[in-house]
């Protein structure tokens, strides 16, 4: 965030002072720090989703284990769960 305000500062201060050099430096000081955050917005959804995965598969897992061996099966006569 930091090096996107001194670049418009930087554009701000080439445009006011008629040096285009300046003003392209600081538009491609914001360039870079839009990209830095893109990369790091990248990583950040990149970990969420395999956060989300992980957890996923541990509900799965426990699911399985509530349903003890025979999966759920239930006694057709009594309607009752035979895992149990």
């Amino acid at each position: 965030m930091a090096d996107r305000t001194k670049g418009k500062a930087k554009e701000a201060w080439g445009a006011l002072s008629g040096d285009e050099a300046v003003k392209e430096e600081g538009r491609a000081q914001q360039r870079k720090a839009n990209a830095e955050e893109e990369v790091a917005q990248r990583e950040r959804t990149s970990r969420a989703k395999k956060e989300a995965e992980q957890a996923e598969r541990e509900r799965d897992r426990q699911k399985v284990k509530d349903k003890g061996l025979l999966g759920g099966v239930t006694d057709p006569l009594t309607g009752r769960d035979r895992g149990s």
